[in-house]
C-alpha cells in the first residue's frame, strides 16, 4: 500500500479532497488507479523526512481513495477511513506501512447530526456577513453538506494547535467528535468577534463562555507563535515540565509537583490560583534535590582558613577541626550540632563563613532573633493567602546545594507565643534522626536536611529551651584579651575598614599605644564589634583630612585620639583605693562581657529588717537571703547587731540589671567584714555561690570574669574548685597576670580574705 505522511490537517471520513500534480508524482501516485486506497500517515512534527522514525508519526492514520485525476494531473481523493498504523519503515523518504481499518461509532442520528451541522453553518454564515469577503466565503459554506467537510474545509483558518486536529480525527465516537468540532468551530467564530466587539457590553451567557475560550485559545496561539520565534524563552509549563524533568526530585516531590503543574494548566494564566501555582512550582524546582558529591578535605588548608580568617579562639578552632577531621574519614556530614555560645562581636556568626571557606561549601546564614510563629521554621500552609516556605527551606533555596554550611544565629532569641513554639519546630531541622525527612508545611513533601551542616549561635545558653540544648555541643567564645583585641584590630580591622573607606595603607598609619587606648577607653565589650566602629570613626575622620589635603599621610598616636573619637565613651570599673569594712569585690558576667561588682553593706539603726537595693534579680536577692543566714550561724556573737539594726546590702550601678548565682560568696564576705570590722584587700576579688551548708557551688562566665580582673588591676581572685577545669579556656596572658585561688568551702574563703585566723 502506498504512504504517504501528511501534517497539520484535518481529514474525516467522507471528505474529499485534492492533490496537485507535484504532490501526486513525488509519491508515485500515478501507478494508482481511481478506487484504490493510499495510507496517510500523520507526523507528529514537522521533520526532514529522510530523518524520520516510526516515534515521529501517530499511531493512527487516514485511508484516502484515488476517485480520479483531470486532464491538468490534480487529483481527486476521498477519506474512505481512519487506520491504525504498525509496521512503518522509512527507505530513504519513502515509507511504507500497514494499516488496520479503525470503525467509528454512529452513536448520534442523521436528524441530529443535520440539526448540528445547520446550526453550525447559520452560525458561519451570520458570521461571515460582516466581512469584505463574507460573498465568497458565504458560496463556500453553502457549498458544505456536513460537519466533517465544514471542519476539514477550515482548518486552515483556525487557531488550533495540530495536537488538537489529530484528536478530532482520533475520536471514536462521531457524538463526541462533533462536539469537539462545534467547539473548534464556536471558538473560532467567537475569536473573531472579540476581535471586532472587544469593548461592547455583556454577552448572552453561552456567548460568554465561548468568548472566554477563545481568548484563551488565542493567548495561547500567540504564544506558540512567539515561541517559534524565541525557541530560547519556551512557556512557563515548559520551563517547569524540564526543571521537574532534570531536578532529581524524589518520588513523593515529584507526584506533587505534577499534580500542581497538572493544575497550573487547567487554570490558564486568567486563573486565580495560577500566581500560587506559580510560585509553588519555582520554589521546589529551585531547589537542590540531588545529593552533593563529598569532596576531599584537605585537613591542613582547613586550618589555614580558619587561623587566616580569626585570631586566638585556639581551642574553638581546635573543635571544628576535629568535626572536619571526621566528616573526612566518613565522607560525609556527622557530628554533633555546633552551638557557640558567647558575647556580641566574638566572632560566632563569622566562623560559619570561615568553616563553608574551609570545608569549599555554600554558606547561608538564617537569624531566627525575634521570630514567634513556628511557622518561620516550618512554613506556612498552601491554604493560607500569602503562604511562603519556611527560613530553613527559603535558605536552600538561596544557597542552591543540599550540603551548605548553614548559620543558624541567635536561638536563645526564639519566643513562644499563640503562633507555636518554634525551638520545637527547630528539634525537628537538627535533629539527625529526623532531618533526612524534614516536611516544610508550605513544600507538603519531604526533603532531606541530613547532609546540612548546621551551626548555630546564642549569646547565652540559659534561655535556649533544654531538649533543643541537648541536640547541640556547647561551645564557649571566650573574650578577647587587651593584646588580643590588639592583633585583630591590626591584621583585620583597620585593613578591612581601610578597604571600605577607600584609604590607600601608605595614606593611613595607627600606633600600637592608639589601638590600646582605644580598647581600653573607648569600647566595653568582650568581642570586637565596638572596636570595629570606633576604627570606622578614625577611618573616615582621616579620610576628610586627605581629601582636604592637609595631610599626604595621617598618623595617629594615643594622645591624638580624643581629637579623633572624642571624649572616653567607656569607663570600666578600677579596683578599690582604700579597703573599707563591708566592701567586697566581686565578678560578674555581662551580654558584653565580664565586669567587676563591688558588694556594700551597712548597718543603720533599725529593727532587724534586711534591705536590698541595686536592681538585683531574684537569684541574686536569695544569694543575699542565704548569706544573711549562714552569717548569723557563723558568727552568733556578731550578729546580735542584726536584732537593732537594720541591713542594708547594695550593689552599685543600680540602672544595670545584675542576676546569676555568683555573688553569694561575695556577699557572705562583705557581711563578714562589716560585722568583724576587718577589711578586704582591694587586690583581691572572688566569684562562687553558697549554700547553707558552706560549700562554694560553681559559676559560669569564667574566662570572662577573670579578664574583668585583670583589666580592673585586681592581682588574686577567687574561684569554685569545681570550676579549675575551666581554667583552659583562660587565656595565658591573664592566668600569668593572676593569682588564681580554687576554693571548697567558706571557711576557705574567709581564710584567704582575712587571714588564717578567721573564724571557722
Amino acid at each position: 500500500m502506498i504512504t504517504v505522511p501528511v501534517y497539520d490537517m484535518i481529514l474525516l471520513p467522507g471528505v474529499s479532497f485534492y492533490l496537485k500534480k507535484e504532490v501526486y508524482d513525488q509519491w508515485g501516485l500515478e501507478k494508482l488507479e481511481p478506487g484504490e486506497v493510499v495510507l496517510l500517515l500523520m507526523q507528529k512534527e514537522p521533520k526532514e523526512l529522510k530523518t524520520c522514525t516510526a516515534q515521529d508519526f501517530y499511531p493512527m492514520g487516514v485511508l484516502a481513495e484515488l476517485v480520479e485525476v483531470d486532464a491538468e494531473g490534480l487529483a481527486q481523493m476521498k477519506v474512505c477511513g481512519r487506520a491504525e498504523v504498525s509496521d512503518i519503515e522509512n527507505n530513504d523518504g519513502i515509507f511504507s506501512a500497514t494499516g488496520k481499518a479503525i470503525p467509528q461509532i454512529q452513536d448520534v442520528s442523521e436528524e441530529e447530526q443535520r440539526n448540528q451541522f445547520d446550526k453550525i453553518r447559520n452560525a458561519y454564515l451570520q458570521f461571515v456577513q460582516n466581512y469584505q469577503w463574507g460573498l465568497w466565503a458565504r458560496n463556500m459554506i453553502l457549498r458544505w453538506t456536513s460537519l466533517e467537510e465544514l471542519i476539514c474545509a477550515s482548518a486552515g483558518y483556525l487557531n488550533l494547535p495540530w495536537a488538537e486536529k489529530y484528536a478530532i480525527m482520533e475520536e471514536d465516537s462521531i457524538q463526541k467528535r462533533n462536539e469537539r468540532i462545534e467547539r473548534a468551530i464556536l471558538a473560532f467564530i467567537e475569536e473573531g468577534k472579540v476581535a471586532q466587539e472587544a469593548q461592547e457590553a455583556q454577552q448572552e451567557s453561552q456567548e460568554q463562555i465561548y468568548r472566554e475560550a477563545a481568548i484563551r485559545k488565542q493567548l495561547g496561539f500567540l504564544q506558540n507563535q512567539l515561541e517559534e520565534l524565541h525557541p530560547e524563552n519556551g512557556s512557563e509549563i515548559q520551563r517547569f515540565e524540564e526543571r521537574l524533568a532534570a531536578s532529581g526530585m524524589n518520588e513523593t516531590a515529584r507526584r506533587e509537583a505534577e499534580k500542581v503543574l497538572n493544575r497550573m494548566k487547567q487554570e490558564g494564566k486568567d486563573g486565580h490560583e495560577y500566581g500560587m501555582l506559580y510560585d509553588y512550582l519555582d520554589f521546589v524546582t529551585k531547589l537542590s534535590w540531588t545529593k552533593e558529591e563529598p569532596k576531599e578535605i584537605d585537613l591542613d588548608e582547613a586550618a589555614r582558613v580558619l587561623d587566616e580568617g580569626h585570631y586566638g579562639i585556639g581551642r574553638v578552632k581546635e573543635r571544628i577541626l576535629q568535626q572536619i577531621a571526621v566528616m573526612a574519614l566518613r565522607k560525609k556530614q556527622s557530628g554533633s550540632i555546633l552551638l557557640f555560645v558567647g558575647a556580641p562581636g566574638t566572632g560566632k556568626t563569622s566562623i560559619g563563613k570561615s568553616i563553608a571557606d574551609a570545608l569549599g561549601r555554600e554558606y547561608v546564614r538564617i537569624s531566627l532573633g525575634g521570630i514567634r510563629d513556628e511557622a518561620e521554621i516550618r512554613g506556612h500552609r498552601r491554604t493560607y493567602v500569602g503562604a511562603m516556605p519556611g527560613r530553613v527551606m527559603e535558605g536552600m533555596k538561596r544557597c542552591g546545594t543540599s550540603n551548605p554550611v548553614m548559620v543558624l544565629d541567635e536561638v536563645d532569641k526564639l519566643t513562644r507565643d499563640y503562633g507555636g513554639d518554634p525551638a520545637s519546630a527547630l528539634l525537628e531541622v537538627l535533629d539527625p534522626e529526623q532531618n533526612s525527612t524534614f516536611t516544610d508545611h508550605y513544600m507538603n513533601v519531604p526533603y532531606d536536611l541530613s547532609d546540612v551542616l548546621f551551626v548555630c549561635t546564642a549569646n547565652t545558653a540559659d534561655t535556649i529551651p533544654e531538649p533543643l540544648l541537648n541536640r547541640m555541643e556547647v561551645i564557649p567564645f571566650p573574650g578577647y584579651t587587651v593584646l588580643e583585641k590588639l592583633q585583630i584590630a591590626k591584621k583585620y580591622l583597620l585593613p578591612r575598614v581601610m578597604e571600605e573607606t577607600g584609604i590607600r595603607p601608605r595614606d593611613l598609619k595607627v600606633t600600637d599605644e592608639a589601638f590600646r587606648r582605644m580598647i581600653e577607653e573607648y569600647t566595653a565589650e568582650s568581642g570586637v564589634r565596638g572596636l570595629k566602629k570606633q576604627i570606622g570613626t578614625l577611618c573616615r575622620a582621616a579620610a576628610v583630612k586627605l581629601v582636604k589635603g592637609e595631610q599626604k599621610t595621617v598618623k595617629i598616636g594615643a594622645k591624638r585620639l580624643p581629637e579623633y573619637l572624642g571624649v572616653q565613651r567607656a569607663h570600666h570599673d578600677r579596683k578599690l583605693e582604700k579597703a573599707v569594712p563591708g566592701v567586697a569585690t566581686g565578678l560578674a558576667w555581662t551580654s558584653a562581657g565580664g565586669e567587676i561588682l563591688f558588694i556594700e553593706s551597712r548597718l543603720i539603726p533599725g529593727d532587724g529588717k534586711v534591705i536590698i537595693t541595686g536592681q538585683l534579680g531574684e537569684v541574686m536577692k536569695e544569694s543575699a537571703q542565704i548569706a544573711v543566714s549562714l552569717v548569723k550561724s557563723m558568727y552568733p556573737q556578731e550578729a546580735l547587731a542584726l536584732k537593732e539594726h537594720d541591713l542594708h546590702l547594695h550593689v552599685p550601678a543600680g540602672a544595670v540589671p545584675k542576676d546569676g548565682p555568683s555573688a553569694g560568696i561575695t556577699l557572705v564576705t562583705a557581711l563578714v567584714s562589716l560585722l568583724t570590722g576587718r577589711t578586704v584587700g582591694t587586690e583581691l576579688a572572688m566569684t562562687g555561690e553558697i549554700s547553707l551548708r558552706g560549700s562554694v557551688l560553681p559559676i559560669g562566665g569564667l574566662p570572662e570574669k577573670l579578664m574583668a580582673a585583670q583589666r580592673a588591676g585586681l592581682k588574686k581572685v577567687l574561684i569554685p574548685f569545681e570550676n579549675r577545669d575551666d581554667l583552659q579556656e583562660v587565656a595565658g596572658e591573664v592566668k600569668e597576670a593572676l593569682e588564681i585561688v580554687p576554693v571548697k568551702r567558706i571557711k576557705d574563703v574567709l581564710g584567704e580574705a582575712f587571714g588564717k585566723d578567721a573564724r571557722q
